[in-house]
């Protein structure tokens, strides 16, 4: 009984649904779009609880760094301070609007530290680009010219200095950009629909832990 509701059971429930919401996806009936809604509002339920699951690990996880007094335990008490702070103002002062507590945190808090997470970040991207940009090879080359034109192309400046920069640039990124775009978007459909099918029927098995 153990081994039906922790393999079969849930293989079988993956496998119905997904089955379905391909069939409705495809065959548009009022009843299968009835279906398709209630389901909708049982998936927002099962989100709620999946959110507490992930709150009790993300507590669990941190718990045990700071017990075992890891490497970087000090950045697991400042998630549980934070996390806890902002619960405790929520309850107490809930809504983003300004002027409460919570609008406080997210405002003064959290865009804050977006805000610094990529300005930190362009200075990564402005690193890498100098050493990808090196022409060793025909590729790098070639990268090199299309990222000079594109900033000449898209600064006033830029336009000012060298005027065909604008059109090429303009050309680089309709033209050669979005037929990689679609490229890259079409792999990775294709990578979505194989990895849907192994795992409504079965063969991919990692979401139920374990090696199986």
């Amino acid at each position: 009984m153990t081994l039906f509701l922790r393999r079969t059971l849930p293989l079988l429930l993956t496998f119905f649904f997904g089955v379905a919401a391909a069939i409705q996806y495809y065959v548009p009936h009022p009843v299968s779009e009835a279906a398709l809604t209630e389901i909708s509002v049982w998936l927002r339920i099962t989100l709620g609880f999946a959110m507490v699951l992930g709150v009790a690990s993300l507590c669990h996880v941190h718990y045990s760094k700071i017990r075992a007094r890891v490497a970087g335990w000090g950045y697991s008490v400042v998630v549980y301070v934070s996390m806890l702070a902002t619960v405790a103002v929520g309850l107490w002062a809930g809504g983003q609007e300004e002027g409460t507590g919570f609008g406080w945190i997210y405002t003064y808090t959290l865009l804050a530290l977006q805000g610094t997470m990529f300005s930190m970040l362009g200075f990564f991207v402005a690193s890498a680009a100098f050493r990808a940009f090196r022409a060793r090879s025909k590729d790098a080359a070639v990268l090199l010219v299309a990222a000079i034109i594109m900033m000449f192309g898209r600064v006033p400046l830029g336009e000012y200095l060298i005027p065909a920069a604008g059109p090429l640039s303009g050309w680089l990124l309709n033209v050669l950009n979005t037929a990689a775009r679609r490229g890259i978007i079409i792999g990775i459909s294709l990578g979505g629909i194989a990895t849907s099918i192994k795992i409504i029927f079965g063969i991919e098995r990692s979401y139920l832990g374990g090696r199986e």
